[in-house]
């Protein structure tokens, strides 16, 4: 029997894989994938500007914030959403929040791993937060680390697009179409009600990201046509038998 293939992203705040990549969860859904997403704090403090106006109380930010990631990941397909609640700017990474991903990754035993950016001078969480899931991905990698587990292989990590790139290093090196999925990953985006504005933000950006597909697919001469995609920049190397 074939094993079952699996994901495993890894979002800092509740929204961030809605935004970043809604779409690669939505089509890897599809395709047979079961997708586990570790969500690390629900953004209660800072990325919630909308209820605080609002006058609600942390409580209430928290059971909204909650409840717009499960909306938007039952809209997208996800297979398990593993909610760490570790708060949020600052986040805090105990050891102990770094052996729970280290399970996480060793449970899902996923074939490719996705998180945000390496940089980001705009949100120290999100680029702690990748840093963490290389950490936590060479523990998962040891043989010492609790004897007896299945190890983790060697899954690739995608860093998904932060919310300004010519901030943050980011060179997308992969893009995927999206266009077959994408009245899900919208479907998830309206979910997220404490950040409205970001809407139509980031549906420009797939429309954009959709052009580099197709220059990249081959352009003017026969590039695949593509209305919305997602860019990714891959860490590790890949392993080949032919270009």
């Amino acid at each position: 029997m074939t094993p079952k293939k699996t994901a495993l992203i890894v979002s800092a705040h509740a929204a961030d894989f809605v935004w970043r990549c809604g779409g690669a969860i939505a089509l890897h859904a599809e395709l047979g994938y079961n997708v586990t997403v570790a969500c690390l704090s629900y953004g209660e403090r800072g990325e919630s500007a909308k209820l605080w106006k609002e006058g609600k109380s942390l409580q209430e930010v928290k059971d909204i914030r909650k409840a717009e990631a499960e909306a938007a990941a039952k809209a997208l397909g996800v297979h398990d959403l593993v909610e760490f609640d570790l708060g949020d700017y600052p986040m805090d990474f105990t050891r102990e929040t770094r052996f729970k991903l280290v399970d996480v990754m060793r449970a899902v035993q996923p074939s490719f791993i996705m998180s945000h950016s390496k940089w980001d001078p705009y949100n120290s969480d999100h680029m702690q937060t990748t840093q963490i899931v290389l950490e936590c991905r060479a523990t998962a990698q040891a043989w010492g680390h609790n004897p007896g587990e299945k190890v983790l292989g060697a899954p690739q990590v995608y860093l998904f697009e932060p919310h300004q790139t010519e901030q943050m290093g980011w060179k997308p090196d992969v893009f995927l179409d999206i266009t077959s999925v994408w009245d899900k990953k919208r479907a998830a985006m309206e979910a997220m009600n404490g950040q409205v504005h970001l809407w139509d933000f980031y549906t420009r950006v797939a429309q954009q990201r959709a052009n580099h597909f197709k220059r990249n697919s081959g352009g003017m001469s026969g590039g695949r046509d593509c209305k919305y995609a997602e860019g990714f920049e891959s860490i590790f190397p890949r392993t080949v038998d032919e270009l």
